[in-house]
């Protein structure tokens, strides 16, 4: 199930007569990273070996990850979305869960980053758009 757009859910929440009411129907609490990492998994039709080897991230690392049993780092986080495919939304949700910063554009870095997301680039084409920029790599 898509979630609503912010936009929408920001008008419905100015629109309610107290907090609690916005925050009870809409059931928010804090999003855990290994629930939104299962749910995008199940989004998109995905295994967690296939994303944990295309993120080359360490197999044990990449299941505690998944688990929730340890935290990720940003640029963990931002190997793992160019494993999966993730748009810039996705990803966006996902550092957010991870407990990370997101994506800002008027960063040199974040913004190629956000540029290769946005063009559908793998991880190892991030890597070399960065690299041939004199940018650090995400991994």
């Amino acid at each position: 199930m898509k979630e609503p757009l912010t936009d929408e859910l920001l008008q419905e929440l100015l629109d309610s007569p107290t907090v609690e009411q916005f925050t009870d129907a809409h059931k928010l609490k804090p999003r855990s990273l290994a629930e939104y990492l299962q749910r995008l998994l199940d989004e998109h039709g995905l295994r967690r070996i296939d994303v944990i080897h295309a993120a080359n991230l360490n197999e044990t690392f990449g299941y505690q990850v998944f688990t929730g049993a340890r935290k990720a780092g940003r640029d963990k986080l931002l190997q793992i979305a160019f494993a999966m495919g993730l748009s810039l939304q996705e990803t966006g949700r996902l550092l957010q869960a991870g407990g990370a910063n997101g994506l800002y554009c008027k960063n040199r870095r974040d913004a190629i980053i956000i540029f290769c997301l946005s063009h559908g680039a793998t991880l190892a084409e991030v890597n070399e758009e960065l690299y041939r920029r004199a940018e650090n790599t995400i991994c």
